[in-house]
C-alpha cells in the first residue's frame, strides 16, 4: 500500500533545475561581481510583491532593471537575457511524480510569479500534476501554513497523510509543524528511496 494519501512537491530546486547559465555567468558577462543579479532580484522589498501576486512578473523584472542601471549600463539586456531563462527539468523526479501519480495526487506547490504558468508549459510539466497551488495565485507563500493547506485541500487530503517536498529545510520544517511527512530533497536517489520504502535518510 502506498504510505501517503498525496505527494505535495515544490518546483525549483526539485522538479526544475537551474544549470548553466546561472545568474551569477550572467553577471559576469555583464561585468559585474557575483551574486549582484540575485541581490536585486531576491531583495525582499521586490520579491515579495512578486510572489505574493501583489506585482506581476513583468513589474518586477523591470523594477530589477530599474535598480541595476546605477551599476550596471546594460541593465535592460542583463534582465532580458534573465528573464529568457526556463532552467531544466530533472527527469528523474519527473519520473518519480509521474509514478506517484499512479497511485495518488500530486500537487505542485511553489513560490511563484504570474509567470509560472507559462513556465511549466515551456518545461514540458503542466500536465505532470494534478494540481498546482502557487503563492502569486492564492496569496501567501510558503512557509506560511495557509499554503500547505490550501495544497492539501486541493489533493482532497488530509494534512497528516500528505507527504511534502521541498529543497529547503525550512519549508520541510513548517510542513511537517502542520502533521505532514517531510523530505528535503538533496538527491533523487533519496526521494525514491522515500517513496518506495520509507527508508530515506534526509526525512
Amino acid at each position: 500500500m502506498f504510505r501517503f494519501d498525496a505527494v505535495l512537491c515544490d518546483l525549483d530546486g526539485v522538479l526544475r533545475r537551474w544549470d548553466s547559465p546561472s545568474m551569477a555567468d550572467l553577471d559576469a558577462a555583464h561585468g559585474l561581481p557575483a551574486g549582484t543579479l540575485a541581490a536585486a532580484a531576491f531583495a525582499p522589498a521586490r520579491l515579495g510583491p512578486a510572489i505574493l501576486g501583489e506585482h506581476s512578473d513583468e513589474r518586477w523584472r523591470a523594477a530589477v532593471a530599474e535598480d541595476l542601471a546605477g551599476v550596471c549600463v546594460t541593465a535592460a539586456a542583463l534582465v532580458a537575457e534573465w528573464t529568457a531563462l526556463t532552467g531544466a527539468v530533472d527527469e528523474a523526479v519527473a519520473e518519480l511524480l509521474t509514478e506517484a501519480r499512479r497511485h495518488v495526487p500530486v500537487v505542485l506547490v511553489t513560490n511563484a510569479t504570474t509567470r509560472l504558468e507559462a513556465d511549466l508549459a515551456t518545461l514540458g510539466v503542466d500536465g505532470l500534476v494534478d494540481h498546482v497551488v502557487s503563492s502569486a495565485r492564492v496569496g501567501f507563500a510558503k512557509p506560511d501554513p495557509r499554503i500547505y493547506r490550501a495544497a492539501a485541500e486541493r489533493a482532497g487530503v488530509a494534512v497528516e497523510r500528505c507527504l511534502f517536498v521541498d529543497d529547503s529545510a525550512e519549508n520541510v520544517a513548517a510542513a511537517g509543524a502542520l502533521g505532514m511527512t517531510g523530505h528535503h530533497h538533496v538527491d533523487p536517489a533519496d526521494l525514491r528511496a522515500l517513496l518506495t520504502t520509507g527508508r530515506a535518510g534526509s526525512w
